[in-house]
C-alpha cells in the first residue's frame, strides 16, 4: 500500500514539474506600446468626450425645462402642469434613450471600440500564441490587472519578447 501511494505521489509529482512550462506577460504593457492602439484609445476618448458633450447638453435642456417649470408651477393650470410635466419627463427619458444609445453596451462607442480594437487584441493574442508555441511553452499568465499574482520570477517574464515580435511584423 506503502508503495502504491509513492508511486502515485511521484506521478503526481511528476505532473507537476511538467506542467510548469509557463510564460508570463503583461498584455496591458504590450498593448501600450503599440502606437495603432494608443492611436485607437486616443480617437475613442475623444470621441465618449464629444459624445459625452451632446448628452450633457440634451439634460442641460430637460433642467432647463424643470426650472423653468418649477418658476412658473404655481401660475400654471392643473391640466397645463400636468402636460408640462409630462413634457419634461418625455425630454428627460429621450436624453436616456440618447446616452444609451452612444454608451451602452449596443451603444455606438461600444460598436466603434469593438472596430478599432478587436484587430489588434487579436494580433497580440497571435503573436502570443505564436512565441509560447514557439518556446515550447504549455501555460501564459498575464500578469496585468491580476490581483491574485502575487510574485512572478523576472526569469518567465516574456512582455518584451513578445513587444519585440510584434514590431518585427
Amino acid at each position: 500500500m506503502k508503495r502504491l501511494i509513492s508511486i502515485a505521489a511521484g506521478l503526481l509529482m511528476a505532473g507537476v514539474v511538467t506542467a510548469q512550462n509557463y510564460i508570463i506577460v503583461n498584455s496591458e504593457k504590450i498593448f501600450k506600446s503599440m502606437e495603432i492602439y494608443n492611436s485607437a484609445i486616443e480617437e475613442l476618448d475623444s470621441l465618449a468626450k464629444q459624445y459625452q458633450k451632446q448628452v450633457d447638453e440634451k439634460f442641460a435642456e430637460v433642467e432647463s425645462l424643470y426650472n423653468t417649470y418649477q418658476y412658473q408651477k404655481a401660475s400654471l393650470s392643473s391640466s397645463a402642469r400636468q402636460a408640462r410635466e409630462n413634457q419634461i419627463l418625455a425630454k428627460e427619458k429621450e436624453a436616456q434613450e440618447y446616452q444609451e444609445s452612444l454608451f451602452g453596451k449596443e451603444g455606438v462607442l461600444m460598436k466603434t471600440r469593438i472596430e478599432k480594437i478587436s484587430p489588434i487584441q487579436k494580433r497580440v493574442f497571435a503573436a502570443i500564441e505564436a512565441y509560447a508555441k514557439e518556446i515550447g511553452a504549455d501555460l501564459v499568465l498575464d500578469s496585468s490587472n491580476n490581483p491574485t499574482l502575487l510574485y512572478n520570477n523576472p526569469t518567465v517574464e516574456r512582455t518584451q519578447q513578445i513587444i519585440d515580435l510584434l514590431k518585427q511584423q
